[in-house]
């Protein structure tokens, strides 16, 4: 038996060479792997005693040849093909190991434009599908994580089970459509057209599993793209395990407050905030966002957009919370936060706070969408009543309409100077979602603004929101009974303003 060995992860490839040799399996090498079993003192031969060439242009074509190629291709249960390479003097190539060239690490570290080119790898994804197209008689091995059973079923007597060569060939093709993928993503176009393209491959590479999903009888693994910075890319200064949740929660809150330009805190829970607040410094704002609704906000997940320093530290640790999530944070915090060491502190990765695209799976395929980025802005910022709302008014309704668009739908803001005093999530009703809304403010509803993230189907909603003395409203419009809701503003004396752009969040 003949392998072929080209690896740029060595993890484990001398001891891997060692269990072939012995197992009187001829290797061949390409340059950098050959040196690594050269200086081990294993027998190997390096690759141009098949090719008859040297590696030709920077080592840019090395593996691609008819005699490395025809050797792996080459059906054992064909007598032809046996017979061509026979009248060739070509040999049988029955293992071939490699891993590529680490282009999401390359791009990852921030390399410039031709250092990452030089990363992609050609021969080493043509060797592995080749490979796996031909695993019934060729084993394709990526992982260095599968070297032990691949050396365990090479020395059965029985050969190779027919499951473990398609697991292998499975293996290579997923890591190769990932790598590609990422070479897509990275050198495509951001995804700013209304037209997506008409193929889309999501890749990731792996950074650990989780301890599980959701909830403790699922599965669950994080993955980071080429370009994984921000959340998925986030040092951990201290703190447990993250959890699944704990990441969907951060990334919600830290989308949140990165649509604010102004200083910001977000307090969330189960993917929707329960409170949040601008503030004239990151203490300040916590301590605004916090009274939203200090209940809910136990053992929730913080985001400051802003980095954080002692003082604003001292401030967090006397609320239970799972996440604190900020652009950075000074050695004094550092130290204020070991008084609670299972708190999990995240510094986000470079990059945008928001994601590109978003994908959601469906039974036989998946959707994609660009994320909704069209927050901070009242969009055509209409007024459509008699009262109109004064500058103090219009900057809580730029405020509520911001945060409304992170909350799930049906959706309901009240805010206040600044700051959140209620929030009616995820109701199938919308008057129950402002019912909600004005429970948890309780008197604080009164002179409040309210966000709505859909239209108002009927004028209950407004009706509600006046008699609890909402000052002012901000809403898509586009509702068959605009003329309702406007009429029953005008009658309650609020002002009501049309965006003409809806905020649904599923």
């Amino acid at each position: 038996m003949n392998a072929l060995l080209s690896v740029s992860d060595k993890t484990g490839l001398a001891d891997f060479a060692r269990g072939l040799d012995r197992l009187g399996i001829t290797i061949y090498a390409t340059g950098g792997t050959e040196l690594v079993l050269r200086e081990a003192g294993l027998p190997v031969h390096a690759l141009q005693e098949l090719t008859g060439f040297p590696e030709l242009l920077d080592g840019r074509v090395k593996t691609l040849h008819p005699n490395v190629h025809a050797g792996i291709l080459a059906r054992r249960d064909e007598p032809r093909h046996l017979q061509e390479l026979g009248d060739r003097d070509m040999k049988l190539i029955d293992l071939v190991v490699v891993n590529l060239y680490p282009f999401v690490e390359t791009v990852s570290a921030g390399a410039g434009h031709a250092e990452t080119i030089e990363s992609i790898d050609i021969g080493g994804v043509t060797l592995l599908r080749a490979a796996a197209k031909n695993h019934d008689h060729v084993l394709p091995v990526v992982r260095p994580g599968d070297y032990p059973v691949v050396l365990q079923a090479l020395s059965d007597p029985g050969g190779v089970p027919a499951a473990l060569r398609r697991h292998l060939a499975a293996v290579a093709f997923a890591h190769t459509a990932a790598y590609d993928a990422a070479i897509g993503e990275h050198l495509g176009q951001p995804h700013t057209q209304k037209t997506l393209p008409e193929d889309f491959t999501l890749g990731g590479r792996k950074l650990r599993d989780l301890r599980y999903g959701e909830n403790p009888h699922q599965s669950a693994a994080l993955y980071r793209t080429v370009d994984g910075g921000g959340i998925a890319g986030a040092r951990q200064w201290q703190g447990l395990e993250l959890s699944y949740n704990n990441l969907l929660d951060t990334q919600a809150a830290w989308s949140l407050v990165g649509d604010f330009s102004t200083t910001a805190v977000a307090v969330i829970k189960h993917a929707n905030p329960c409170g949040v607040a601008v503030g004239s410094d990151p203490g300040d704002a916590f301590d605004r966002a916090l009274a939203s609704d200090r209940r809910s906000a136990f053992g929730g997940i913080v985001a400051l957009n802003r980095p954080v320093d002692a003082s604003v530290a001292q401030n967090l640790v006397q609320v239970f919370l799972e996440v604190v999530v900020a652009p950075s944070f000074d050695q004094a915090a550092l130290e204020v936060f070991k008084a609670k060491p299972k708190l999990r502190v995240l510094q986000p990765g470079p990059g945008s706070t928001q994601l590109a695209l978003e994908t959601r799976p469906i039974t036989g395929g998946f959707l994609v969408q660009t994320a909704d980025h069209t927050g901070d802005t009242l969009g055509e910022a209409r007024v459509v009543t008699a009262a109109s709302p004064d500058d103090a008014t219009w900057g809580d309704l730029l405020f509520a309409w911001t945060v409304v668009k992170h909350v799930r739908s049906n959706a309901i803001v009240l805010a206040h100077q600044g700051a959140t005093v209620g929030v009616g999530a995820g109701q199938m009703s919308r008057v129950e979602a402002v019912e909600l809304a004005i429970h948890r403010a309780g008197p604080r509803a009164t002179g409040a603004v309210l966000a709505s993230d859909g239209f108002f189907p009927y004028p209950d909603s407004v009706e509600v929101a006046a008699r609890a003395g909402v000052r002012a409203i901000v809403q898509p419009g586009g509702s068959v009974k605009d003329s309702e809701a406007v009429a029953a503003a005008d009658a309650a004396g609020v002002a009501m303003v049309f965006t003409g752009e809806r905020h649904f969040k599923h």
